[in-house]
Formats: structure tokens, C-alpha cells, sequence
């Protein structure tokens, strides 16, 4: 497959899912708001720019099957798998803030290889594929190199339903907060991965999350020359609900923290 030339396709469907998010942003109502699960919100802008992906998609590669996270098309054991979030962060759509955004992944069995991230508010697109590097709006991008607590700016996920391990969360967010230059909580999983990758955050962790949330980021990370593992230090971090992911350099100290009160 020339995995550069459907990177570039993707991109155009990201970006057109992003018009229409973005037209759709101030006319939504509180009439138009469902409630998945506790704090687990979506609107009829989720549901539509998942079919229309979904729609673009399926002209790409026919053959793929899917994971959606609002359901529109299902996977049946393919090869390629298309997973897809359409709005990640609706609830910060929903309130008229950033970020938000398109996320695209291509899986061959279930390893991302291309990976399309678009923020709508500022209009970044941040892509990858495998062996091809990564790229923010056409420019080149690489995780950052600093290496210790003091100097690094980290990004997380609150739970928002799934408060299992809390009291954890809570203590390894102290430590977070007393030993690096801040911790930031953008509501987006895609947005952070993609936000490390370029350099802005030096490392991510997060709880409780789907596939849909960081399989396009992973790619990027990876293409930008980041690390990622699960909270135990493996590879389950697609579908075991947890996430590490930072750079090379502070990969081992960042782990670590995070594995001792996690794991």
C-alpha cells in the first residue's frame, strides 16, 4: 500500500469532518445533547461526521472494516481496520471551547500505520505513517529531548467516569504538580498524543480510554520518535484502557512515577 497517499486522502476527510463541526459548533442546543453514560456526552455532530467519514473512508480502502465510536460501521476481523473518533472532546465542544478534533487511524491488524489528527480551533493537522515520519500542517515534527521532572510540561485525562483508582490518580497528580513545570487537562486524548509529539507536552498519561481516543496519536508519537507502553510497561495500551506516552529522554523517570502508583 502507499500508505503517504492514503495519509493524504485522510487528511482531506479530517479536514472536511472539521468544516462541518466547525459550521455546527454555535448552533447547537441543549436540545440536542444525549447522554451516553455519566459525563459521556454526544450530539447529532458526533453521529453525523462519523457516517460522513465513514462514507469517504469506505471509497479509500473498500476492503477495511471499522471501529467507531458512535457505532455508524462495525469491524468483522479484517486485516485494515479503520478506527475513528469523530469529535474527540465533544464536551468541550459542546461548551464553545478548545481543543477538539478529528481523529482517523488506519490499523493493520490492530497496529496503527497511518494516523490523522485535526484540531479544529486552530486548524492543525497533525499526520504520520509508518516509516514516513510525522508532520503538523505539512512541516516535520519531533517529541521534545528534555529529561528530568523540573523541566518538563505533562498533560492527563481526569476520570470521568471510571474512579476506580482515584485515590492514585490523585497522588501521582501531587507528585506531578510539586516536581515539573505544570500539568495541563485539555480534554482531548488525541490532542495530548498529537501535543507530544510536536514537543509541546514532554509526556501523557491517561485511564479509562478506547481505542478511538489515541490509535491516530500513537502513529504520530511514534513517527515523531516518541515512547508509549501501558501502565504496566507493555504493549496494551490500544485496547487495555491505559496510556503512557513521552519522549525518549524522560520516557524511563516518567514511567516509572507513573507505573509505581498505577501499575
Amino acid at each position: 500500500m502507499d500508505l503517504e497517499n492514503i495519509c493524504k486522502q485522510i487528511e482531506t476527510v479530517a479536514k472536511k469532518a472539521g468544516q462541518f463541526i466547525r459550521e455546527e459548533r454555535l448552533k447547537i442546543t441543549d436540545d440536542d445533547i444525549e447522554l451516553k453514560g455519566k459525563a459521556s456526552l454526544v450530539t447529532y455532530v458526533d453521529k453525523n461526521a462519523e457516517k460522513l467519514i465513514v462514507d469517504e473512508l469506505t471509497q479509500i480502502l473498500p476492503e477495511a472494516g471499522f471501529i467507531t465510536e458512535e457505532g455508524t460501521a462495525d469491524s468483522d476481523g479484517e486485516t485494515l481496520k479503520w478506527v475513528i473518533d469523530p469529535l474527540d472532546g465533544t464536551t468541550n465542544f459542546i461548551h464553545g471551547i478548545f481543543p477538539h478534533s478529528v481523529s482517523i487511524a488506519l490499523m493493520k491488524n490492530d497496529q496503527p500505520i497511518v494516523g490523522v489528527v485535526y484540531e479544529v480551533g486552530q486548524d492543525e493537522l497533525f499526520a504520520a505513517w509508518q516509516g514516513g515520519g510525522a508532520w503538523l500542517n505539512g512541516k516535520p515534527i519531533s517529541v521534545s529531548k528534555n529529561k528530568k521532572h523540573e523541566d518538563v510540561l505533562l498533560a492527563t485525562g481526569f476520570p470521568y467516569y471510571n474512579f476506580e483508582m482515584l485515590n492514585e490518580y490523585l497522588e501521582l497528580l501531587e507528585f506531578f504538580m510539586m516536581e515539573t513545570r505544570g500539568m495541563r487537562r485539555m480534554g482531548s486524548a488525541a490532542v495530548d498524543m498529537a501535543y507530544v509529539a510536536c514537543g509541546r507536552f514532554d509526556g501523557f498519561f491517561e485511564h479509562a480510554l478506547h481505542a478511538w481516543d489515541i490509535a491516530a496519536g500513537i502513529i504520530i508519537l511514534q513517527e515523531a520518535g516518541g515512547k508509549v507502553c501501558d501502565f504496566k510497561g507493555g504493549d496494551n495500551y490500544l485496547f487495555g484502557k491505559e496510556v503512557v506516552a513521552s519522549n525518549e529522554n524522560y520516557f524511563p523517570a516518567f514511567f516509572s512515577k507513573v507505573n509505581e502508583l498505577l501499575g
